[in-house]
């Protein structure tokens, strides 16, 4: 039998029975379109995630308070206690450091600002000059904090991009006073729109010198310290110089806990790939019973068309050809469950990114693969059974059956 009469065979037998194929098609497609939207998903968090550290800067090394129990990073870190205060001392010991560029330390609180008769809660970040470059971000009026001495803050602020909207409009605000906490202060610049970065957006960010922010929460502790190393190569050193230093300024105590961003994204990037072979594997049971779903199917198909298969072998069909048109036959529904599965993948997580745009739901291109190779695999693998029932059937029996 040639194999063109054998595929014509094969899907006129598939289409005959419309409802049955119908229903082993949707299941196929179930399954793997499963496993498409699943690891879009997982893999989109872990997108997610990394291009949120990512944010932060490059070539940055963390100095957190508190010490970890363990020396790689736990994402418990980011919550450590205070047994001892990180000051803006310490931050500009660590500029002296070799391999150091740039630092900046970090004060977090909310606040409210008060101008042109608007009342509206902010978050307040006290940091110095250089947190605009550590960070990378961008302005959008005006211009970032002035240079100031440490210890001495300047009366200034800059503004994120939806505060200045929401308080100031389409007015320039650059030169207005604005009332921070019980402080007066000057607006000197706005951030560009849309800066983002450890699940925090700067639009919401009213900005001021490290001192000031001090001054207004009567408070010398910092939340963080950013290090920014001069080269990717200098990471590894550039923390432990950290840490030892740190650990002199507090009389020998190591009470702090000092991370690099690399270490932090290859600590996610790892437990979100795991997370997403997780969710494949588990999407990929739906697949398998699919494939017995197949094997069902087929055997009912055998014990309906058993005098049509006793009419080919009478014919001169060989049981291998026989065998041969009902492992197509599985193959090709199989085949189409997964093309379907497929297609439906791509559109449910086109519609996850459609609803949350910052999310990057993109389908991994193994995962795609897999699904499909699941699919035709299940098809062989649960179509061998009824194939060889087909095939060893007696031609005579099988005949008089019709």
């Amino acid at each position: 039998m040639k194999i063109t009469d054998t595929f014509r065979y094969a899907s006129d037998a598939a289409t005959g029975t419309p409802l049955r194929t119908g229903l082993l098609i949707l299941a196929m497609s179930i399954g793997v379109a499963a496993v498409v939207i699943l690891t879009a998903l997982g893999d989109g968090a872990r997108r997610y995630v990394v291009g949120e550290f990512s944010a932060i800067g490059s070539n940055l090394v963390i100095v957190l308070p508190g010490r970890s129990e363990t020396r790689g990073f736990n994402p418990a870190n980011l919550l450590t206690s205070t047994p001892r205060d990180l000051t803006v001392d310490d931050a500009a010991a660590l500029l002296r450091l070799p391999g150091v560029q740039r630092i900046s330390p970090i004060l977090i609180a909310t606040t409210e600002i008060n101008a042109t008769g608007k009342l509206r809660e902010a978050m307040l970040l006290g940091t110095n000059d250089e947190f605009v470059r550590v960070r990378q971000l961008k302005m959008g009026l005006g211009r970032f904090l002035s240079k100031d001495e440490v210890g001495h803050g300047s009366a200034e602020v800059v503004l994120g991009a939806l505060i200045r909207q929401e308080i100031f409009g389409a007015e320039n605000p650059l030169g207005k006073t604005v009332r921070i906490g019980d402080r007066r202060l000057r607006v000197v610049g706005v951030l560009s729109e849309g800066g983002r970065g450890m699940g925090m957006t700067t639009d919401e960010l009213v900005i001021v010198p490290v001192a000031t922010a001090q001054a207004m929460l009567n408070s010398n502790t910092l939340f963080r310290i950013l290090v920014e190393a001069r080269s990717r190569e200098q990471i590894g050193e550039v923390k432990a110089r950290v840490l030892k230093m740190i650990t002199q300024r507090h009389e020998g105590e190591e009470d702090v806990t000092v991370i690099t961003q690399d270490a932090v994204l290859q600590t996610f990037d790892k437990i979100l790939n795991v997370l997403t072979l997780g969710v494949a594997g588990i999407a990929a049971i739906s697949l398998a019973v699919a494939g017995i779903l197949v094997m069902n199917v087929m055997l009912v198909s055998v014990t309906q068309r058993t005098g049509e298969i006793g009419l080919l072998k009478a014919l001169g069909a060989t049981s291998a050809a026989v065998r041969q048109l009902f492992m197509v036959e599985a193959v090709l529904l199989s085949l189409t469950g997964g093309l379907l599965g497929t297609t439906l993948g791509y559109l449910g997580a086109a519609i996850l990114r459609h609803l949350y745009p910052t999310f990057p739901a993109y389908p991994p291109l193994w995962a795609v693969l897999a699904g499909l190779g699941t699919a035709l695999a299940s098809g062989l693998i649960f179509g061998v059974m009824p194939a060889r029932r087909a095939a060893q059937l007696d031609p005579i029996q099988a005949l008089s059956k019709r």
